[in-house]
């Protein structure tokens, strides 16, 4: 932390003017029939709504700068005394991931926060005038900053440039160089415990020649820097990383959310997934240029989320029609190969997934996967600390419960022109 300055909390928790509340036990397993839980936020206690029996699934997406939104996530979900049995993430959902399982719980705020505040450290000032376009000047000048001369402790400019290289060198093909990540993982993630630990970690990436998507999961790989940095190169701008022979690019890609991968990998325990997305599927009409482009990457990060949710929502239902179409079927066909198979396929566990999704600011634009600034930094962990906090305190996520194919989704921060 910089000398003289309150701690992360402390601020969070004078931006949002809530005060941390204890939390108290609610046991068991809640079911019922609403068909889809999209409900607006409301105030109230915090309680614990954690069946004992759930796994307890953190899915991390991509989105580069504004990452600093799923620390504040798991800050607040943490300050209540929530275990989080599995991270699953992508690109940067992939470093927040390693530094949650490569730490033990009472240090991995500390983790998060030294991480976030080194790569931050580049641009430390604040906007000159007040005003949404004095602000927006200021962060399109810490992007531009950034993109001249990287990020500390994550990236810097390729010198001499790509175009310098040969065809075919490892250095021709990306504008930057993250040697910086590798040093700053190893300062701050233990692999050892990764690998050795009760928290299970999954991060993906894609093969850069066969084009195939690729997980690497803690239940059957030994994640190293290298997993984590796979899932976090971005091309052009970061070159690919090679694991065991093979060049793989950023996971986000082909798919910038891990939810699929978790839903297929556990089907047999019950799961609360928090799904933290970093660009909104919904946003206002663009008005400009820029306007335009932030809308197209918003839309272009955000659809494979929502196909994957809508997806998965259809094949449970699917499901759900199997499962009662054969309680109706006559004992003789009850030992039929094709009854038999239809009844193994059609299981399925109770799943609540709870999204929290980054609702962008007026002033920001294109660049806010790339504007590490710290004042903007601080924004996105306060605005993660206070969406997770207040959905803790929904009475709708203390009485959810799911629809007849078993699955609940809720949405407990959606702003009002969503």
């Amino acid at each position: 932390m910089d000398g003289g300055r309150p701690g992360l909390a402390s601020w969070c928790a004078a931006r949002t003017g809530q005060p941390w509340v204890g939390a108290s036990p609610l046991a068991g397993r809640l079911a019922g029939s609403p068909r889809r839980c999209v409900v607006h936020i409301a105030r109230g206690p915090v309680v614990s709504a954690f069946p004992s029996g759930e796994t307890n699934v953190l899915v991390l997406q991509g989105g580069g700068a504004l990452g600093s939104y799923q620390a504040g996530i798991y800050e607040a979900l943490a300050a209540q005394g929530h275990a989080v049995d599995w991270v699953a993430g992508i690109s940067i959902g992939a470093i927040n991931a390693a530094l949650i399982a490569g730490n033990p719980p009472e240090r991995r705020v500390e983790r998060m926060r030294a991480f976030w505040e080194l790569v931050s450290s580049g641009v430390t000032g604040a906007p000159w005038f007040p005003g949404e376009r004095a602000r927006a000047a200021f962060n399109e000048a810490s992007a531009g900053w950034i993109a001249t001369f990287g990020v500390p402790g994550f990236f810097t400019p390729r010198f001499p440039p790509a175009g310098f290289y040969p065809a075919g060198a490892p250095e021709a093909l990306s504008y930057y160089e993250t040697t910086p990540l590798r040093a700053t993982l190893e300062r701050f993630v233990d692999f050892d415990l990764i690998n050795a630990g009760p928290t299970r970690l999954s991060v993906g990436a894609v093969n850069v020649r066969s084009g195939n998507f690729a997980y690497f999961d803690t239940r059957r790989d030994r994640i190293t820097p290298e997993h984590i940095m796979a899932s976090g190169a971005l091309p052009p701008g970061f070159p690919p990383v090679t694991i065991e022979g093979e060049p793989y690019w950023d996971g986000g890609i082909v798919s910038n959310t891990p939810l699929q991968y978790v839903l297929d990998e556990e089907r047999g325990r019950d799961l609360m997934v928090f799904q933290v997305d970093l660009f909104s599927a919904r946003g206002a009409m663009p008005r400009t240029l820029i306007d335009a482009a932030e809308r197209e990457k918003d839309i272009r990060f955000s659809s494979r989320t929502r196909l994957n949710t809508d997806m998965s929502l259809e094949i449970r239902k699917a499901k759900a029609a199997t499962r009662s179409l054969l309680a109706k079927l006559p004992p003789e066909w009850l030992g039929d190969p094709d009854v038999e198979f239809l009844r193994g396929i059609s299981h399925d566990n109770v799943v609540t997934i709870m999204q929290l999704i980054y609702r962008r600011k007026a002033y920001e634009g294109n660049s806010k996967d790339y504007e590490f600034s710290r004042t903007t930094m601080l924004e996105h962990w306060a605005a993660g600390l206070d969406d997770m906090r207040r959905s803790l305190r929904a009475p709708a996520w203390h009485d959810r419960r799911p629809d007849a194919s078993g699955i609940c989704v809720l949405d407990l921060t959606r702003a009002a022109q969503d």
